[in-house]
């Protein structure tokens, strides 16, 4: 399941990301509850975080004020609060804003994790993902196999890796450096242009020979692939 971690703590943060990733979830990482919630806005059904684990004491917006925005935009993605404030009206608070469950630092990671199995239970997106799709562009994800317009796109195994990755941010703008974390899995900068080579690779794949193209590269920043127009 792919999880947004909303939290500022970086060692906090890196021991959470670890132990999800070993439960086989995807995990993005805010360290801003404003990032966390530009994040998670542009979600869409099917594409995007489907729980956030969200520190109520964020440096700029609050875990609550978050959380009430969210709602109030008619996200339903379910909200699990971590934090040091364990009072009961603390925890009140934190439902009524909109959380669906409350888990009072420190915890144990593996109660962590059987929250996030109830809480996917219970919202129902225990569900299987067995395919994306951005405008005429599809990628089976059983079959490893990508088609646009219904031709089909021959990828190799780290092609279609990045762009499972782009389709399950499609309008978003990523980073190199992100790229480097969850496709490459390096957490270091390397004097390497593997990015740049296989996002051409993939440009020149998915979008010649189309009508629109989808893989944009915005300079000085990153790429995004979304719908033309």
């Amino acid at each position: 399941m792919q999880i947004l971690l909303i939290e500022d703590d970086t060692e906090t943060a890196q021991h959470i990301i670890g132990s999800l990733r070993e439960a086989d979830h995807t995990v993005e990482h805010s360290l801003t509850g404003a990032d966390g919630l530009a994040r998670a806005a542009a979600a869409r059904p099917g594409c995007g975080p489907r729980l956030l684990i969200v520190d109520r004491m964020l440096p700029d917006i609050d875990g609550i004020t978050l959380a009430r925005r969210l709602r109030g935009e008619g996200s339903t993605v379910p909200i699990l609060f971590l934090t040091t404030l364990g009072g009961v009206s603390d925890r009140v608070e934190g439902l009524n804003a909109g959380g669906d469950d409350y888990l009072v630092k420190p915890f144990a990671l593996a109660e962590l994790l059987a929250r996030i199995e109830a809480l996917t239970r219970r919202a129902g997106t225990a569900t299987v993902e067995t395919a994306l799709r951005v405008a005429d562009l599809e990628i089976d994800l059983l079959k490893r196999t990508a088609t646009r317009a219904g031709q089909a796109i021959d990828l190799q195994p780290r092609e279609f890796k990045l762009l499972e990755y782009l389709m399950r941010h499609s309008g978003q703008i990523v980073t190199r450096t992100m790229l480097l974390e969850h496709v490459w899995e390096f957490h270091f900068e390397p004097q390497t242009t593997v990015v740049e080579t296989h996002i051409s690779r993939l440009r020149g794949k998915i979008d010649r020979g189309f009508d629109a193209p989808l893989l944009d590269t915005v300079r000085g920043v990153g790429y995004c692939l979304r719908e033309p127009g």
